[in-house]
Protein backbone atom coordinates (compact mmCIF):
# COMPACT_ATOMS: atom_id res chain seq x y z
CA UNK A 1 0.00 0.00 0.00
CA UNK A 2 1.01 3.17 -1.21
CA UNK A 3 1.96 6.19 1.87
CA UNK A 4 -1.64 8.76 1.81
CA UNK A 5 0.26 11.45 0.42
CA UNK A 6 1.41 9.49 -2.87
CA UNK A 7 -2.20 8.08 -3.00
CA UNK A 8 -3.82 11.26 -2.82
CA UNK A 9 -1.70 12.80 -5.63
CA UNK A 10 -2.39 9.84 -7.60
CA UNK A 11 -6.59 10.45 -6.79
CA UNK A 12 -6.20 14.33 -7.88
CA UNK A 13 -4.19 13.19 -11.33
CA UNK A 14 -7.46 11.23 -11.62
CA UNK A 15 -9.90 13.72 -10.69
CA UNK A 16 -8.61 16.19 -12.80
CA UNK A 17 -9.21 14.27 -16.23
CA UNK A 18 -12.17 13.33 -14.82
CA UNK A 19 -13.43 17.00 -14.30
CA UNK A 20 -11.18 18.25 -17.61
CA UNK A 21 -13.06 15.54 -19.45
CA UNK A 22 -16.86 16.15 -17.86
CA UNK A 23 -16.41 20.13 -18.71
CA UNK A 24 -15.20 18.95 -22.30
CA UNK A 25 -18.53 17.03 -22.69
CA UNK A 26 -20.23 20.45 -21.63
CA UNK A 27 -18.24 22.72 -23.64
CA UNK A 28 -18.90 20.03 -27.12
CA UNK A 29 -22.31 20.34 -26.72
CA UNK A 30 -22.48 24.28 -26.42
CA UNK A 31 -20.27 24.68 -29.59
CA UNK A 32 -17.23 25.60 -28.01
CA UNK A 33 -15.02 22.60 -28.86
CA UNK A 34 -14.65 22.25 -32.57
CA UNK A 35 -14.20 18.87 -34.30
CA UNK A 36 -14.68 15.26 -33.00
CA UNK A 37 -13.71 14.81 -29.08
CA UNK A 38 -13.33 11.30 -27.72
CA UNK A 39 -13.02 11.28 -23.88
CA UNK A 40 -11.85 8.38 -21.41
CA UNK A 41 -13.66 8.36 -18.56
CA UNK A 42 -13.63 5.49 -16.60
CA UNK A 43 -9.97 4.84 -17.82
CA UNK A 44 -8.27 7.73 -15.58
CA UNK A 45 -6.27 4.81 -13.66
CA UNK A 46 -4.44 3.93 -16.47
CA UNK A 47 -2.96 7.58 -17.83
CA UNK A 48 -2.39 8.14 -14.54
CA UNK A 49 -0.40 5.13 -13.23
CA UNK A 50 1.33 4.99 -15.95
CA UNK A 51 2.78 8.52 -16.09
CA UNK A 52 3.25 7.80 -12.15
CA UNK A 53 6.72 6.10 -12.85
CA UNK A 54 7.86 8.36 -16.19
CA UNK A 55 10.31 10.60 -16.11
CA UNK A 56 10.05 14.11 -17.89
CA UNK A 57 12.47 12.88 -20.23
CA UNK A 58 10.68 9.79 -21.11
CA UNK A 59 8.25 10.24 -24.07
CA UNK A 60 4.42 8.70 -24.87
CA UNK A 61 2.37 8.36 -27.87
CA UNK A 62 -1.02 8.60 -27.38
CA UNK A 63 -4.37 7.73 -29.12
CA UNK A 64 -7.38 9.74 -30.42
CA UNK A 65 -8.52 9.31 -26.57
CA UNK A 66 -5.49 11.15 -25.64
CA UNK A 67 -6.56 13.78 -23.03
CA UNK A 68 -5.95 11.60 -19.76
CA UNK A 69 -2.32 10.54 -21.26
CA UNK A 70 -1.65 14.25 -22.23
CA UNK A 71 -2.57 15.96 -18.47
CA UNK A 72 -0.97 12.75 -17.21
CA UNK A 73 2.05 13.78 -18.64
CA UNK A 74 1.61 17.05 -17.27
CA UNK A 75 1.00 19.85 -20.52
CA UNK A 76 -0.48 22.71 -19.39
CA UNK A 77 -3.71 23.48 -18.03
CA UNK A 78 -4.45 26.51 -19.55
CA UNK A 79 -2.52 25.75 -22.79
CA UNK A 80 -4.90 22.32 -23.26
CA UNK A 81 -8.32 23.94 -23.13
CA UNK A 82 -7.12 27.53 -25.35
CA UNK A 83 -5.57 23.76 -27.74
CA UNK A 84 -9.01 22.20 -27.47
CA UNK A 85 -11.58 25.44 -28.02
CA UNK A 86 -9.26 26.60 -31.15
CA UNK A 87 -7.53 29.53 -29.37
CA UNK A 88 -3.88 30.85 -30.05
CA UNK A 89 -2.61 30.34 -26.76
CA UNK A 90 -3.13 26.73 -27.42
CA UNK A 91 -0.15 24.13 -27.21
CA UNK A 92 -0.60 23.68 -31.08
CA UNK A 93 -1.91 27.37 -31.91
CA UNK A 94 -5.14 25.89 -31.59
CA UNK A 95 -5.06 24.02 -34.71
CA UNK A 96 -4.70 20.56 -33.91
CA UNK A 97 -7.62 20.24 -31.72
CA UNK A 98 -8.54 17.12 -29.54
CA UNK A 99 -7.10 14.16 -31.49
CA UNK A 100 -3.21 15.98 -32.13
CA UNK A 101 -2.76 17.25 -28.53
CA UNK A 102 1.25 17.37 -28.62
CA UNK A 103 3.78 19.05 -26.30
CA UNK A 104 7.47 17.85 -26.80
CA UNK A 105 9.10 19.51 -24.01
CA UNK A 106 7.38 17.63 -21.55
CA UNK A 107 7.68 14.38 -23.87
CA UNK A 108 3.99 14.16 -24.98
CA UNK A 109 4.71 13.09 -28.70
CA UNK A 110 1.28 13.68 -29.45
CA UNK A 111 -2.68 12.62 -29.43
CA UNK A 112 -3.60 10.74 -33.27
CA UNK A 113 -6.65 10.12 -34.94
CA UNK A 114 -5.72 6.93 -36.65
CA UNK A 115 -6.09 3.52 -35.25
CA UNK A 116 -2.69 2.38 -33.87
CA UNK A 117 -0.28 4.99 -35.22
CA UNK A 118 0.79 5.40 -31.73
CA UNK A 119 2.81 2.62 -31.82
CA UNK A 120 5.82 3.19 -34.96
CA UNK A 121 5.97 6.87 -33.41
CA UNK A 122 6.90 5.67 -30.00
CA UNK A 123 9.04 2.88 -31.29
CA UNK A 124 10.65 5.51 -33.39
CA UNK A 125 11.46 7.89 -29.91
CA UNK A 126 12.25 4.59 -28.16
CA UNK A 127 15.46 4.40 -31.22
CA UNK A 128 16.07 7.54 -30.91
CA UNK A 129 16.61 7.40 -26.77
CA UNK A 130 18.95 4.24 -27.53
CA UNK A 131 21.10 5.63 -30.59
CA UNK A 132 21.14 8.86 -28.31
CA UNK A 133 22.88 6.88 -25.62
CA UNK A 134 20.49 8.18 -23.04
CA UNK A 135 18.42 5.70 -20.64
CA UNK A 136 15.07 7.56 -21.43
CA UNK A 137 11.67 5.29 -22.08
CA UNK A 138 9.11 5.49 -24.50
CA UNK A 139 5.35 4.68 -24.16
CA UNK A 140 2.80 3.51 -26.62
CA UNK A 141 -0.48 3.39 -25.61
CA UNK A 142 -3.32 2.18 -27.85
CA UNK A 143 -6.17 0.39 -27.67
CA UNK A 144 -7.46 -3.08 -28.37
CA UNK A 145 -9.31 -2.40 -31.42
CA UNK A 146 -5.36 -1.20 -32.58
CA UNK A 147 -4.29 -5.58 -32.10
CA UNK A 148 -5.56 -6.14 -35.23
CA UNK A 149 -3.52 -3.19 -36.96
CA UNK A 150 -0.27 -5.09 -38.32
CA UNK A 151 1.26 -1.73 -37.33
CA UNK A 152 1.38 -3.04 -33.84
CA UNK A 153 2.64 -6.40 -35.01
CA UNK A 154 5.68 -5.07 -37.07
CA UNK A 155 6.63 -2.39 -34.28
CA UNK A 156 6.71 -5.76 -31.49
CA UNK A 157 9.05 -7.32 -34.52
CA UNK A 158 11.47 -4.14 -34.33
CA UNK A 159 11.55 -3.28 -30.82
CA UNK A 160 12.49 -7.07 -29.58
CA UNK A 161 15.10 -7.43 -32.84
CA UNK A 162 16.58 -3.89 -31.54
CA UNK A 163 16.20 -4.28 -27.59
CA UNK A 164 14.38 -0.90 -27.65
CA UNK A 165 13.25 0.84 -24.52
CA UNK A 166 10.05 0.78 -25.25
CA UNK A 167 6.35 -0.06 -22.92
CA UNK A 168 3.36 -1.03 -25.27
CA UNK A 169 0.18 -0.18 -22.88
CA UNK A 170 -2.57 -1.45 -24.48
CA UNK A 171 -5.64 -0.50 -22.39
CA UNK A 172 -8.38 -2.79 -23.31
CA UNK A 173 -12.14 -1.45 -22.63
CA UNK A 174 -13.58 -4.38 -24.74
CA UNK A 175 -14.85 -2.06 -27.95
CA UNK A 176 -13.48 -1.76 -31.20
CA UNK A 177 -15.16 1.43 -31.95
CA UNK A 178 -18.72 0.34 -32.28
CA UNK A 179 -17.79 -3.67 -32.14
CA UNK A 180 -16.75 -5.90 -29.52
CA UNK A 181 -13.22 -6.72 -29.96
CA UNK A 182 -13.56 -10.32 -29.55
CA UNK A 183 -15.20 -9.81 -33.18
CA UNK A 184 -12.66 -7.76 -35.01
CA UNK A 185 -9.18 -9.83 -33.68
CA UNK A 186 -9.06 -13.88 -32.99
CA UNK A 187 -5.86 -13.59 -30.78
CA UNK A 188 -5.07 -12.74 -27.36
CA UNK A 189 -2.27 -9.66 -26.56
CA UNK A 190 -0.48 -12.04 -24.28
CA UNK A 191 0.29 -14.88 -26.81
CA UNK A 192 0.97 -12.20 -29.71
CA UNK A 193 3.67 -10.76 -27.07
CA UNK A 194 4.87 -14.21 -26.76
CA UNK A 195 5.77 -15.03 -30.33
CA UNK A 196 7.60 -11.98 -30.60
CA UNK A 197 9.53 -13.04 -26.68
CA UNK A 198 8.72 -10.45 -25.28
CA UNK A 199 7.58 -9.98 -21.91
CA UNK A 200 4.02 -9.49 -20.88
CA UNK A 201 1.83 -8.45 -17.78
CA UNK A 202 -1.78 -7.72 -17.22
CA UNK A 203 -3.28 -6.27 -14.16
CA UNK A 204 -6.74 -4.28 -13.63
CA UNK A 205 -7.05 -1.11 -15.24
CA UNK A 206 -9.52 0.22 -12.72
CA UNK A 207 -6.72 0.21 -9.94
CA UNK A 208 -4.04 2.86 -10.40
CA UNK A 209 -2.08 0.86 -7.56
CA UNK A 210 -1.94 -1.64 -9.63
CA UNK A 211 -1.54 0.00 -13.10
CA UNK A 212 1.19 2.03 -11.30
CA UNK A 213 3.35 -1.46 -9.74
CA UNK A 214 2.90 -2.95 -12.95
CA UNK A 215 4.23 -0.21 -15.06
CA UNK A 216 7.03 0.54 -12.71
CA UNK A 217 8.47 -3.29 -13.16
CA UNK A 218 8.16 -2.50 -17.14
CA UNK A 219 9.94 1.05 -17.10
CA UNK A 220 12.24 -0.41 -14.55
CA UNK A 221 13.31 -3.35 -17.40
CA UNK A 222 12.98 -1.31 -20.46
CA UNK A 223 15.19 1.33 -18.57
CA UNK A 224 18.07 -1.08 -17.79
CA UNK A 225 18.12 -2.59 -21.31
CA UNK A 226 16.34 -5.27 -21.13
CA UNK A 227 14.45 -4.35 -23.69
CA UNK A 228 10.79 -3.88 -24.79
CA UNK A 229 7.42 -4.99 -22.08
CA UNK A 230 3.86 -5.58 -23.11
CA UNK A 231 1.47 -4.03 -20.53
CA UNK A 232 -2.40 -5.14 -20.51
CA UNK A 233 -4.38 -2.97 -18.37
CA UNK A 234 -8.55 -4.32 -18.60
CA UNK A 235 -11.03 -1.28 -18.21
CA UNK A 236 -14.32 0.08 -19.27
CA UNK A 237 -15.24 3.07 -21.47
CA UNK A 238 -18.11 5.06 -19.74
CA UNK A 239 -18.98 7.28 -22.64
CA UNK A 240 -19.66 5.99 -26.52
CA UNK A 241 -16.71 5.99 -28.43
CA UNK A 242 -17.19 10.01 -29.75
CA UNK A 243 -19.34 12.41 -27.81
CA UNK A 244 -22.66 11.94 -28.90
CA UNK A 245 -22.45 8.36 -29.81
CA UNK A 246 -25.88 6.84 -28.76
CA UNK A 247 -24.51 3.77 -28.19
CA UNK A 248 -27.10 1.30 -29.76
CA UNK A 249 -24.79 -1.12 -29.49
CA UNK A 250 -23.85 -1.87 -26.25
CA UNK A 251 -26.63 -3.54 -23.98
CA UNK A 252 -28.90 -1.64 -21.63
CA UNK A 253 -27.61 -3.82 -18.72
CA UNK A 254 -23.73 -3.36 -19.55
CA UNK A 255 -25.02 0.84 -19.40
CA UNK A 256 -26.18 1.03 -16.30
CA UNK A 257 -23.74 -1.26 -14.30
CA UNK A 258 -20.61 0.79 -15.65
CA UNK A 259 -20.33 2.61 -12.45
CA UNK A 260 -19.16 -0.57 -10.70
CA UNK A 261 -16.19 0.06 -12.35
CA UNK A 262 -15.44 3.79 -11.54
CA UNK A 263 -11.83 3.78 -11.25
CA UNK A 264 -12.21 6.61 -8.59
CA UNK A 265 -14.82 5.49 -6.37
CA UNK A 266 -12.32 2.66 -5.95
CA UNK A 267 -9.69 4.38 -4.76
CA UNK A 268 -11.68 6.93 -2.70
CA UNK A 269 -12.61 3.70 -0.87
CA UNK A 270 -9.00 2.84 -0.20
CA UNK A 271 -8.29 5.91 1.02
CA UNK A 272 -10.74 6.63 3.24
CA UNK A 273 -9.57 2.94 4.98
CA UNK A 274 -6.09 4.48 5.40
CA UNK A 275 -7.74 6.99 7.60
CA UNK A 276 -7.92 10.05 4.82
CA UNK A 277 -10.66 11.87 5.65
CA UNK A 278 -13.98 12.74 3.49
CA UNK A 279 -13.38 16.49 3.72
CA UNK A 280 -10.24 16.00 2.75
CA UNK A 281 -10.95 14.22 -0.10
CA UNK A 282 -13.91 17.48 -1.05
CA UNK A 283 -11.19 19.59 -0.34
CA UNK A 284 -9.13 18.76 -3.11
CA UNK A 285 -11.92 17.74 -5.22
CA UNK A 286 -13.17 21.63 -4.65
CA UNK A 287 -9.10 22.83 -5.85
CA UNK A 288 -9.30 20.82 -8.93
CA UNK A 289 -12.33 22.22 -10.06
CA UNK A 290 -12.14 25.82 -9.50
CA UNK A 291 -8.57 25.14 -11.43
CA UNK A 292 -10.57 23.57 -14.45
CA UNK A 293 -13.33 26.44 -14.24
CA UNK A 294 -10.59 29.23 -14.53
CA UNK A 295 -8.43 26.99 -17.46
CA UNK A 296 -11.89 27.47 -19.09
CA UNK A 297 -12.58 30.61 -18.44
CA UNK A 298 -8.93 32.25 -19.71
CA UNK A 299 -9.19 29.81 -22.95
CA UNK A 300 -12.64 31.89 -23.36
CA UNK A 301 -10.66 34.92 -23.36
CA UNK A 302 -8.23 33.96 -25.57
CA UNK A 303 -7.73 35.17 -29.29
CA UNK A 304 -8.63 33.01 -32.61
CA UNK A 305 -5.81 31.62 -34.41
CA UNK A 306 -4.31 33.64 -37.12
CA UNK A 307 -5.13 32.16 -40.60
CA UNK A 308 -2.35 34.02 -42.58
CA UNK A 309 0.01 32.57 -39.98
CA UNK A 310 -1.61 29.39 -40.20
CA UNK A 311 -0.99 29.23 -44.48
CA UNK A 312 2.33 30.21 -44.10
CA UNK A 313 2.92 26.44 -42.41
CA UNK A 314 1.40 24.82 -45.18
CA UNK A 315 1.49 26.70 -48.57
CA UNK A 316 5.10 27.64 -50.10
CA UNK A 317 4.51 31.21 -51.36
CA UNK A 318 4.45 31.51 -54.88
CA UNK A 319 7.27 33.69 -56.25
CA UNK A 320 9.52 33.57 -53.49
CA UNK A 321 13.16 33.85 -54.05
Amino acid sequence: MRKNAELLELYEGMYLIRQVELRLGRLFADGEVPGFIHLSIGQEAIATGVASVLRPDDTLASTHRGHGHALAKGVDLDRFFMELMAREGGMCKGRGGSMHVADLSIGMLGANAIVGASIPIALGSALAHQVRGVDAVAVAFFGDGAMAEGTLHESLNMAALWKLPLVFVCENNGWAEFSPTSTQFVAALDKLAKAFGIAYEKADGRDVQAVSKASERAVKAARSGKGPRVLEFTTHRFRGHYEGDPQKYRSADELSRLGEHDPLVLLESQLIKTGVMEAELKHLREGVDVRVEAAVERARRGGAPDFEAGRADVYTQMGAA
